[in-house]
C-alpha cells in the first residue's frame, strides 16, 4: 500500500502526527503538498464536494487506495493496526484510541494559547487575550495534561516504557511530538515541570532513538517548528509555572 498524505505545506502541524507513524513503520507514502508541484491545489481540491461526496472539513486527510480518512486520531486508528503501531486486544485499542483523542484535546489547547479568539485573526490582533490564555494554560492546563500522561505510564500494568502495553504505538509517537513542540513553544514552563515528568522524558528519548525515526528526525523531511504552526514560541507567552 502506498499512502497519500494531504496537509498544508511549510508547517509540521497536525500532519506531523501522521508522518511520524508512516516514517516509523517505513511505509511508502507521498506527502502531497510537500512533494508535488500542484500540492497545495491538490489539498484544496480534496476539500471540495465537487471533487468528492465525502470531502473532509480540513486536512490532514489520508488516502489509501479507495479509502479516505480524516482527523488525526481517526487516521491513526486506521493506520495503527496496519503499521504494527497499535495494541492487539479490543480493550487495549479502545484505551489507546481514547489516549489519542486526549492528545488531540491537548494539541488544541496548546494552539489556542496564541489564537484564543479566532484562528482567522493574526496573533497580533489578540495578544492581550493570548497572554491571559497562556497564563492559565501554563499554570493549570499544562501540568494537568503532563501529570495525566505521567500517571498513565506509572499505572501501565505492562511497565512504564510505553503508554499501552509493552510496545510503541502511535500514541507514544504523538506524545513525543507534543513534548517536542512544548519544548519549542514553552521552554521555561517545561523546565519548571521537568522534575515531575521523568517517565515522559524517558518515553520521548526512546521514541527519538527508534531506528527509522532517528533517521527521519535528522533528515530534511522533518520540518522545523516555526511560528506559523500549532507550536509557536512567543517569549511573552512563555510564563514560568
Amino acid at each position: 500500500m502506498r499512502y497519500a498524505l494531504y496537509y498544508w505545506p511549510g508547517i509540521p502541524g497536525r500532519g506531523e502526527f501522521v508522518r511520524l507513524a508512516l516514517e516509523d513503520a517505513g511505509a511508502a507514502y507521498v506527502d502531497i503538498a510537500a512533494e508535488q508541484a500542484d500540492g497545495l491545489a491538490a489539498v484544496d481540491r480534496g476539500l471540495d464536494f465537487d471533487a468528492s461526496s465525502r470531502a473532509p472539513f480540513a486536512p490532514p486527510f489520508l488516502r489509501a487506495g479507495d479509502i479516505e480518512v480524516s482527523h488525526v486520531a481517526n487516521i491513526l486508528a486506521f493506520l495503527g493496526p496496519r503499521l504494527s503501531l497499535a495494541p492487539e486486544t479490543e480493550a487495549d485499542r479502545l484505551w489507546w484510541h481514547g489516549l489519542q483523542l486526549t492528545l488531540a484535546d491537548f494539541t488544541a489547547e496548546i494552539h489556542d494559547t496564541h489564537h484564543p479568539i479566532a484562528s482567522g485573526l493574526h496573533y497580533e490582533d489578540q495578544k492581550p487575550e493570548a497572554a491571559r490564555r497562556a497564563g492559565v494554560f501554563v499554570d493549570t492546563r499544562l501540568p494537568r495534561f503532563l501529570d495525566y500522561f505521567e500517571a498513565v505510564l506509572t499505572h501501565n500494568p505492562a511497565g512504564e516504557h510505553w503508554l499501552v502495553g509493552n510496545a510503541c504505538t502511535t500514541a507514544d509517537l504523538s506524545l513525543f511530538q507534543i513534548l517536542a513542540g512544548l519544548d519549542y513553544a514553552f521552554p521555561n514552563a517545561m523546565r519548571a515541570h521537568a522534575k515531575a515528568i521523568p517517565r515522559l522524558r524517558r518515553l520521548a528519548a526512546a521514541v527519538a532513538a527508534r531506528e527509522r525515526l532517528a533517521a527521519y528526525l535528522k533528515s530534511p523531511r522533518r520540518m522545523a517548528f516555526n511560528n506559523d504552526g500549532i507550536f509557536r514560541h512567543y517569549p511573552e507567552l512563555d510564563l514560568k509555572a
